[in-house]
């Protein structure tokens, strides 16, 4: 008798939560971000049965399509996947529909009102919604007071809201959307969302160091020596010049991405696994933090912008030759700076951020370098024993990586480092779901534990206040370095960690 041969690591992947009937509302679902990411990843919670029979999704825009333009629309963008699913598909768009919808007019809300009605009675969806503002930021304060004069977040057990970024442009206006929103809904039906937290191996962090008692004696200032965090992309500004020439890599970024990954990484143990009780940790930590140099901010962060590179073959435009882009614009596509954390963890600990486009390879990750041994008992094959590093790979190769030294082969006692490796895919045998699949559903299961309270979000804002201020009141203190396209950036950010005797990683 053959024996089947079950991967153990795959036990019990799929005992997921059940979402309740529901209707997921897209407003600005004919931009990019819809048939990008939130119908694909609709789709896939769909393909996993993680959704429930009495299940709808209505787009929302301006446009005046139908319900059938709609499924067409999608189903397009999705062209690839469909045809690999397409009875599955079938049956998911059955659930597509449309509605032509201006937030700024009180009878199209009225009349979304009675479509949501009509849909509820049809699909069996309970009056449970989830609103998703996927429109420009200016429109998330009127939009929110739009759907609460129309009476549909009034329900805090079945109406929820979810934000997408940037959620504020600065400290200032992230307080002033935060009245507003929580003016019309409870902060528990408030979902702010990052997409970033919904990838497998930003969670991690959290279970690496405590589900683990062999990190947590050693995850701290006594032998933790620098944290760097990297996220870095090989694409340019792309069509998104109108966007990214108001906001730049700082905003666009550093304030949300890399700060939540920062938070997860210093943040101490909560006393459960309660979203309350880990937000609290994650907000405590960025309260915590502050520039490297607040008095001088410029000698903490370095501010890039790529200019033309590649090769001979494919050779890459420069930011100020993109179209949109203003032809003398200082928006930086490339940040580096130096933070610290003013708790007993972490006092005298450096975290250098950075995060750039045009960039040589596409990785996100975290690097923890533990200090030196205290003496030097060996040789070490490179002249110098290399430093302990734990590397959370984030993306795309997610996984975890720890360096350490052991002995070279032959007669003498020198050392050598080497790798020891843990690869998702390999090792659970089958790919991590994309971070909107995770987000999308934790927000129709009311689970908020991977979103941004009011306080994270202003507390980052407050992390960078005197970054914006120079870069709004005083430029020529934070200029914007040129860099050759593909490569890591302007030499000025390799300075700010040879100050302290150090160097970034080079994947």
């Amino acid at each position: 008798m053959t024996a089947i041969l079950t991967n153990p690591l795959r036990v019990g992947l799929r005992q997921e939560r059940v979402i309740s009937p529901q209707c997921i509302v897209i407003f600005g679902a004919s931009g990019d971000l819809t048939h990008r990411k939130l119908i694909p990843a609709l789709f896939e919670l769909f393909r996993q049965r993680r959704l429930p029979s009495e299940f709808a999704v209505l787009g929302c825009a301006r446009r005046p399509w139908s319900d059938e333009e709609f499924r067409d629309k999608m189903g397009a963008a999705l062209s690839d996947e469909i045809a690999a699913h397409r009875t599955a598909w079938d049956q998911f768009a059955q659930g597509l529909f449309y509605e032509p919808v201006d937030l700024q007019q009180p009878d199209h809300l009225v009349r979304l009102g009675q479509r949501l009605e009509g849909i509820d009675r049809l699909r069996a969806t309970r009056g449970n919604r989830t609103f998703y503002l996927s429109v420009s930021p200016e429109f998330y304060g009127s939009g929110c007071r739009a759907l609460a004069g129309a009476g549909l977040l009034a329900d805090p057990d079945r109406s929820r809201v979810v934000i997408e970024k940037p959620f504020g442009r600065d400290y200032a206006s992230a307080q002033a959307l935060n009245k507003v929103v929580q003016a019309c809904a409870k902060e528990s039906q408030v979902f702010r969302i990052d997409h970033y937290l919904g990838k497998e191996t930003v969670q991690n962090i959290l279970v690496l160091r405590f589900a683990n008692t062999i990190f947590e004696p050693i995850w701290n200032r006594n032998y933790i020596s620098s944290v760097q965090i990297t996220a870095a992309e090989t694409v340019g500004v792309e069509e998104r010049a109108g966007y990214y020439e108001s906001s730049g890599a700082l905003r666009d970024m550093v304030q949300n991405h890399l700060t939540q990954i920062l938070a997860l990484t210093a943040m101490e143990a909560p006393g459960r696994f309660d979203p309350e009780a880990i937000r609290n940790e994650k907000a405590k930590v960025l309260q915590s933090a502050r520039l490297a140099n607040e008095e001088e901010a410029w000698k903490c962060c370095v501010r890039g912008q790529y200019a033309a590179g590649g090769s001979m073959t494919k050779p890459l435009s420069g930011y100020r030759q993109e179209p949109g882009v203003n032809a003398n614009s200082t928006t930086e596509t490339y940040v580096a700076m130096k933070v610290a954390i003013n708790n007993w963890r972490w006092q005298g600990v450096p975290f250098y951020l950075r995060t750039g486009k045009r960039l040589p390879k596409r990785l996100s990750e975290v690097v923890l370098t533990f200090r030196e041994a205290p003496v030097h008992l060996f040789d070490a094959a490179g002249g110098a024993p290399t430093p302990n590093q734990l590397i959370l790979r984030i993306q795309p190769d997610e996984g975890a990586e720890f360096k350490f030294e052991v002995k070279a082969p032959g007669s003498g006692m020198r050392s050598r480092p080497v790798d020891m490796a843990f690869s998702y895919d390999e090792s659970f045998g089958e790919p991590s779901d994309e971070g909107y699949v995770r987000l999308l559903a934790d927000a129709m299961l009311g689970d908020p534990t991977l979103f941004t309270r009011s306080d994270e979000v202003e507390a980052a804002w407050r992390l960078y206040t005197p970054l914006l201020a120079l870069i709004e009141e005083s430029p020529w203190q934070l200029p914007v370095h040129p860099y050759e396209a593909r490569t890591w950036g302007p030499a000025a950010a390799d300075g700010l960690l040879a100050d302290d005797g150090l160097i970034w990683r080079r994947p």
